[in-house]
């Protein structure tokens, strides 16, 4: 699917209430979850001990961070939208995010966009987009939630 091609303000309200789109589809490897565990010093062993995590765990491998898999949206919303003429945009903030599903090693994951708002801030336009990571292959959804953004057009 092409990206849709987002020129101002008028593009993404245009937008608002519709599926943007889904994203490509990407693998999550023990390597980059190590290199996440690396990166924020989280290194529970459910994460970076594949021989302790196929005995003890309770998903027989290891799982990806919830925050390594949020991380990966800003990377994913932009294989769905072109965003041109835009001087600065500004990762705002999350609304009524939730983990619901673990992503275990080596998963396939993508996410589907949905506009929900889209508001001019004196020159600024703050959009509002549901988020839902799906996981290949399982029915429920690894998180969903409200990601903000503010974009500063030329």
């Amino acid at each position: 699917m092409p990206k849709r091609i987002i020129t101002g303000h008028a593009d993404f309200e245009a937008l608002t209430g519709q599926e943007i789109g889904v994203s490509e589809v990407i693998e999550i490897t023990q390597e980059q979850i190590n290199r996440f565990a690396e990166a924020t010093h989280d290194h529970q062993w459910i994460h970076t001990d594949p021989e302790r995590a196929a005995t003890e765990s309770p998903f027989k491998a290891t799982i990806a961070h919830g925050y390594l898999t949020l991380s990966l949206v800003t990377y994913l919303w932009h294989t769905v939208v072109d965003v041109r003429n835009v001087k600065l945009i500004v990762n705002y903030g999350l609304e009524n995010l939730r983990f619901n599903q673990p992503v275990v090693v080596n998963s396939r994951v993508s996410t589907r966009f949905l506009m929900e708002e889209v508001t001019n801030l004196r020159g600024i336009t703050r959009v509002r987009v549901k988020i839902i990571m799906g996981i290949e292959g399982v029915a429920k959804p690894a998180f969903e939630g409200i990601a903000v953004f503010l974009y500063h057009f030329a």
